[in-house]
Protein backbone atom coordinates (compact mmCIF):
# COMPACT_ATOMS: atom_id res chain seq x y z
CA UNK A 1 0.00 0.00 0.00
CA UNK A 2 1.43 3.54 -0.80
CA UNK A 3 1.85 5.89 1.54
CA UNK A 4 -1.27 8.34 -0.24
CA UNK A 5 -3.74 4.95 0.26
CA UNK A 6 -2.78 4.61 3.93
CA UNK A 7 -3.25 8.03 4.29
CA UNK A 8 -6.60 8.21 2.66
CA UNK A 9 -7.96 5.11 4.93
CA UNK A 10 -6.71 7.34 8.33
CA UNK A 11 -9.01 10.63 6.53
CA UNK A 12 -11.64 7.74 6.17
CA UNK A 13 -11.23 6.32 9.66
CA UNK A 14 -11.57 10.13 11.05
CA UNK A 15 -14.58 11.05 8.60
CA UNK A 16 -16.41 7.69 10.18
CA UNK A 17 -15.57 8.49 13.97
CA UNK A 18 -17.09 12.21 13.05
CA UNK A 19 -19.81 11.03 12.05
CA UNK A 20 -19.97 8.92 15.11
CA UNK A 21 -20.89 12.09 17.08
CA UNK A 22 -23.86 12.83 14.76
CA UNK A 23 -25.27 9.74 15.51
CA UNK A 24 -24.34 9.73 18.94
CA UNK A 25 -26.85 13.08 18.97
CA UNK A 26 -29.63 12.36 17.00
CA UNK A 27 -30.70 8.73 18.59
CA UNK A 28 -30.93 10.36 22.22
CA UNK A 29 -34.29 11.63 20.29
CA UNK A 30 -35.36 8.03 20.57
CA UNK A 31 -33.55 6.26 23.12
CA UNK A 32 -31.69 7.40 26.34
CA UNK A 33 -28.05 7.73 26.76
CA UNK A 34 -27.19 4.81 28.84
CA UNK A 35 -29.40 2.09 26.38
CA UNK A 36 -27.54 3.51 23.48
CA UNK A 37 -24.10 3.18 25.16
CA UNK A 38 -25.09 -0.35 26.25
CA UNK A 39 -26.71 -1.43 22.69
CA UNK A 40 -23.56 -0.13 20.44
CA UNK A 41 -20.90 -1.60 22.78
CA UNK A 42 -23.02 -4.71 22.37
CA UNK A 43 -22.76 -4.78 18.74
CA UNK A 44 -19.61 -3.60 18.64
CA UNK A 45 -18.39 -6.52 20.81
CA UNK A 46 -19.64 -9.27 18.63
CA UNK A 47 -17.76 -7.36 15.73
CA UNK A 48 -14.74 -8.26 17.05
CA UNK A 49 -15.17 -11.23 18.23
CA UNK A 50 -14.18 -13.47 15.43
CA UNK A 51 -11.23 -11.33 15.05
CA UNK A 52 -10.01 -12.28 18.21
CA UNK A 53 -10.39 -15.73 18.22
CA UNK A 54 -8.39 -15.43 15.13
CA UNK A 55 -5.58 -13.70 17.60
CA UNK A 56 -5.66 -15.88 20.34
CA UNK A 57 -4.81 -19.03 17.80
CA UNK A 58 -1.51 -17.05 17.45
CA UNK A 59 -0.72 -16.06 20.84
CA UNK A 60 2.34 -17.21 22.26
CA UNK A 61 1.00 -17.17 25.44
CA UNK A 62 -2.23 -16.94 28.03
CA UNK A 63 -3.32 -14.39 29.76
CA UNK A 64 -2.64 -14.14 33.04
CA UNK A 65 -5.17 -12.78 36.31
CA UNK A 66 -3.13 -9.53 35.87
CA UNK A 67 -3.61 -9.42 32.87
CA UNK A 68 -7.53 -9.55 32.71
CA UNK A 69 -7.30 -7.37 35.49
CA UNK A 70 -5.94 -4.29 33.23
CA UNK A 71 -8.94 -5.26 31.22
CA UNK A 72 -11.14 -4.61 32.74
CA UNK A 73 -9.51 -1.34 34.46
CA UNK A 74 -9.46 -0.32 30.50
CA UNK A 75 -12.88 -1.14 30.40
CA UNK A 76 -14.00 1.16 33.16
CA UNK A 77 -12.07 3.90 31.79
CA UNK A 78 -13.89 3.08 28.37
CA UNK A 79 -17.47 3.60 29.92
CA UNK A 80 -16.54 6.93 32.36
CA UNK A 81 -15.35 8.15 28.91
CA UNK A 82 -18.55 6.62 26.76
CA UNK A 83 -21.25 7.66 29.63
CA UNK A 84 -19.78 11.14 30.00
CA UNK A 85 -19.55 11.54 26.38
CA UNK A 86 -22.86 10.68 25.55
CA UNK A 87 -24.41 12.09 28.94
CA UNK A 88 -22.74 15.83 27.96
CA UNK A 89 -24.54 15.63 23.97
CA UNK A 90 -27.60 15.97 25.70
CA UNK A 91 -26.89 19.96 26.80
CA UNK A 92 -24.01 20.61 24.22
CA UNK A 93 -23.17 20.67 20.37
CA UNK A 94 -21.91 18.06 17.90
CA UNK A 95 -19.16 20.25 17.04
CA UNK A 96 -18.23 21.44 20.56
CA UNK A 97 -17.99 17.78 21.88
CA UNK A 98 -16.17 16.67 19.03
CA UNK A 99 -13.08 19.55 20.02
CA UNK A 100 -13.14 19.12 23.56
CA UNK A 101 -12.81 15.32 23.39
CA UNK A 102 -9.97 15.43 20.87
CA UNK A 103 -8.39 17.16 23.83
CA UNK A 104 -7.75 13.46 25.08
CA UNK A 105 -4.07 14.21 23.06
CA UNK A 106 -3.48 16.82 24.87
CA UNK A 107 -4.67 15.25 28.44
CA UNK A 108 -2.47 11.70 27.70
CA UNK A 109 1.33 13.14 28.03
CA UNK A 110 0.12 15.19 31.41
CA UNK A 111 -1.25 11.92 33.12
CA UNK A 112 1.98 10.18 32.16
CA UNK A 113 3.35 13.53 34.00
CA UNK A 114 1.25 13.13 36.69
CA UNK A 115 0.83 9.25 37.83
CA UNK A 116 3.54 7.91 35.53
CA UNK A 117 6.40 10.29 36.75
CA UNK A 118 7.07 10.92 33.12
CA UNK A 119 9.23 13.84 32.25
CA UNK A 120 7.05 15.63 29.59
CA UNK A 121 8.05 17.19 26.10
CA UNK A 122 8.23 20.82 26.57
CA UNK A 123 5.40 21.53 24.16
CA UNK A 124 2.80 19.44 26.55
CA UNK A 125 2.54 22.63 28.24
CA UNK A 126 2.29 25.08 25.76
CA UNK A 127 -0.10 22.93 24.19
CA UNK A 128 -2.21 22.64 27.54
CA UNK A 129 -2.68 26.77 27.67
CA UNK A 130 -3.66 26.67 23.77
CA UNK A 131 -6.35 24.11 24.62
CA UNK A 132 -7.43 25.74 27.41
CA UNK A 133 -7.81 28.98 25.34
CA UNK A 134 -9.39 27.48 22.84
CA UNK A 135 -11.78 26.04 25.08
CA UNK A 136 -12.70 29.49 26.41
CA UNK A 137 -13.20 31.45 23.45
CA UNK A 138 -15.27 27.86 21.97
CA UNK A 139 -17.61 29.25 24.95
CA UNK A 140 -17.79 32.79 23.43
CA UNK A 141 -15.12 34.39 25.85
CA UNK A 142 -16.54 32.97 28.86
CA UNK A 143 -16.67 30.33 31.18
CA UNK A 144 -20.12 30.74 32.46
CA UNK A 145 -22.05 30.33 28.90
CA UNK A 146 -20.07 26.59 28.75
CA UNK A 147 -22.85 24.38 29.31
CA UNK A 148 -22.80 21.49 31.37
CA UNK A 149 -22.28 18.55 28.40
CA UNK A 150 -19.08 20.83 27.76
CA UNK A 151 -17.90 20.41 31.52
CA UNK A 152 -18.94 16.70 31.07
CA UNK A 153 -16.99 16.73 27.81
CA UNK A 154 -13.81 17.65 29.31
CA UNK A 155 -14.35 14.60 31.60
CA UNK A 156 -14.63 12.49 29.24
CA UNK A 157 -11.49 13.57 27.21
CA UNK A 158 -9.82 12.69 30.64
CA UNK A 159 -11.11 9.31 30.78
CA UNK A 160 -9.99 8.53 26.90
CA UNK A 161 -6.53 9.78 28.21
CA UNK A 162 -6.97 7.30 30.75
CA UNK A 163 -8.08 4.47 28.76
CA UNK A 164 -5.13 4.86 26.31
CA UNK A 165 -2.69 4.98 28.86
CA UNK A 166 -3.95 1.95 29.97
CA UNK A 167 -4.61 0.22 27.02
CA UNK A 168 -0.70 1.40 25.58
CA UNK A 169 0.33 -0.48 28.59
CA UNK A 170 -1.09 -3.64 28.84
CA UNK A 171 -0.81 -4.24 24.77
CA UNK A 172 2.45 -3.94 25.39
CA UNK A 173 2.19 -6.17 27.83
CA UNK A 174 0.35 -8.94 26.25
CA UNK A 175 0.56 -7.67 22.58
CA UNK A 176 -3.49 -8.63 22.06
CA UNK A 177 -4.74 -5.09 21.28
CA UNK A 178 -8.22 -6.95 19.67
CA UNK A 179 -8.55 -8.78 23.27
CA UNK A 180 -7.85 -5.93 24.83
CA UNK A 181 -10.78 -3.92 22.64
CA UNK A 182 -13.19 -6.96 23.06
CA UNK A 183 -13.25 -6.92 26.90
CA UNK A 184 -13.47 -3.14 27.07
CA UNK A 185 -16.46 -3.16 24.37
CA UNK A 186 -17.91 -6.05 26.80
CA UNK A 187 -17.06 -4.00 30.09
CA UNK A 188 -18.82 -0.93 28.89
CA UNK A 189 -21.92 -2.84 27.66
CA UNK A 190 -22.33 -5.11 30.68
CA UNK A 191 -22.29 -1.72 33.01
CA UNK A 192 -24.10 0.72 30.83
CA UNK A 193 -27.09 -2.00 30.39
CA UNK A 194 -27.38 -2.34 34.36
CA UNK A 195 -27.34 1.42 34.39
CA UNK A 196 -29.66 1.97 31.75
CA UNK A 197 -32.42 -0.74 33.04
CA UNK A 198 -32.76 0.77 36.45
CA UNK A 199 -32.58 4.62 35.34
CA UNK A 200 -34.19 4.68 31.52
CA UNK A 201 -37.75 3.28 30.00
CA UNK A 202 -36.81 1.50 26.91
CA UNK A 203 -39.31 -0.45 24.48
CA UNK A 204 -38.86 -2.31 21.16
CA UNK A 205 -39.72 0.79 19.15
CA UNK A 206 -37.50 3.20 21.21
CA UNK A 207 -34.33 0.32 19.76
CA UNK A 208 -35.96 0.84 16.10
CA UNK A 209 -36.11 4.43 15.81
CA UNK A 210 -32.17 4.66 16.98
CA UNK A 211 -30.97 1.14 15.30
CA UNK A 212 -29.84 2.97 12.07
CA UNK A 213 -27.35 5.06 14.61
CA UNK A 214 -26.65 1.84 16.80
CA UNK A 215 -25.06 0.06 14.46
CA UNK A 216 -23.65 2.77 12.91
CA UNK A 217 -21.99 3.09 15.99
CA UNK A 218 -21.21 -0.12 16.97
CA UNK A 219 -20.41 -1.62 13.55
CA UNK A 220 -18.32 1.63 11.15
CA UNK A 221 -16.49 3.42 14.16
CA UNK A 222 -16.04 0.86 16.72
CA UNK A 223 -15.47 -2.10 14.33
CA UNK A 224 -14.11 -0.96 10.86
CA UNK A 225 -12.90 2.54 11.65
CA UNK A 226 -10.65 0.73 14.24
CA UNK A 227 -9.48 -1.66 11.61
CA UNK A 228 -8.91 1.06 8.81
CA UNK A 229 -6.61 2.67 11.70
CA UNK A 230 -4.79 -0.44 12.11
CA UNK A 231 -4.08 -1.04 8.37
CA UNK A 232 -3.21 2.83 7.61
CA UNK A 233 -0.65 3.54 10.48
CA UNK A 234 1.52 0.28 8.70
CA UNK A 235 2.21 2.01 5.80
CA UNK A 236 2.60 5.98 6.73
CA UNK A 237 4.56 7.72 9.49
CA UNK A 238 3.35 8.96 12.94
CA UNK A 239 3.12 12.72 12.12
CA UNK A 240 0.77 12.41 8.69
CA UNK A 241 -1.11 9.45 11.08
CA UNK A 242 -1.61 12.01 13.65
CA UNK A 243 -2.88 14.75 11.24
CA UNK A 244 -5.27 12.96 9.17
CA UNK A 245 -7.04 11.01 12.38
CA UNK A 246 -6.99 14.58 14.23
CA UNK A 247 -9.35 15.82 11.73
CA UNK A 248 -11.93 13.42 13.30
CA UNK A 249 -13.05 16.65 14.79
CA UNK A 250 -13.31 18.20 11.92
CA UNK A 251 -15.49 16.61 10.10
CA UNK A 252 -17.62 16.09 13.59
CA UNK A 253 -17.89 20.11 13.21
CA UNK A 254 -18.56 19.89 9.62
CA UNK A 255 -21.17 17.51 10.05
CA UNK A 256 -22.87 19.22 12.76
CA UNK A 257 -23.28 22.44 10.74
CA UNK A 258 -24.34 20.50 7.82
CA UNK A 259 -26.20 17.79 9.08
CA UNK A 260 -27.89 19.44 12.46
CA UNK A 261 -27.57 23.11 11.28
CA UNK A 262 -25.74 23.71 14.02
CA UNK A 263 -23.86 27.05 13.98
CA UNK A 264 -20.77 28.39 16.04
CA UNK A 265 -19.54 32.12 16.60
CA UNK A 266 -16.42 33.57 15.25
CA UNK A 267 -14.90 33.39 18.62
CA UNK A 268 -15.56 29.54 18.43
CA UNK A 269 -14.05 29.24 15.49
CA UNK A 270 -10.98 30.56 16.82
CA UNK A 271 -11.06 28.44 19.52
CA UNK A 272 -11.57 25.44 17.56
CA UNK A 273 -8.47 25.91 15.54
CA UNK A 274 -6.29 26.65 18.75
CA UNK A 275 -7.57 23.20 20.25
CA UNK A 276 -7.44 21.57 17.03
CA UNK A 277 -3.35 23.46 16.68
CA UNK A 278 -2.43 21.92 20.67
CA UNK A 279 -3.61 18.49 19.67
CA UNK A 280 -1.17 18.61 16.30
CA UNK A 281 1.42 19.97 18.24
CA UNK A 282 1.33 17.41 21.25
CA UNK A 283 1.17 14.86 18.34
CA UNK A 284 3.96 16.12 15.65
CA UNK A 285 6.24 18.13 17.53
CA UNK A 286 8.00 15.16 19.54
CA UNK A 287 8.29 13.14 16.98
CA UNK A 288 9.66 15.73 14.38
CA UNK A 289 11.92 16.49 17.64
CA UNK A 290 12.89 12.40 17.41
CA UNK A 291 13.85 12.32 13.88
CA UNK A 292 15.93 15.58 13.79
CA UNK A 293 18.41 14.40 16.68
CA UNK A 294 18.29 10.93 14.79
CA UNK A 295 19.63 12.39 11.71
CA UNK A 296 22.02 14.80 13.64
Amino acid sequence: MSRIQANLLLLLAAAIWGGGFVAQSTAMKAIGPFWFIGLRFAVATLVVLPFVWMENRKAAKPLTPRNWLSFLLIGLALFGGAATQQLGLLTTTVTNSSFITGLYVVFVPLIAVIFLRRSPHWVIWPAALMALCGIYLLSGGSFSRLTVGDFLTVICALFWAAQITLAGSAVNETGRPLGISATQFAVTAVLALAVAAVIEPISIADISAALGEILYVGIFSSGLAFALQIIGQRYTTAPQAAIFLSSEALFGASLGALLLGETIRPLGYAGCALMFAAMLAVELVPELTRRRDATA
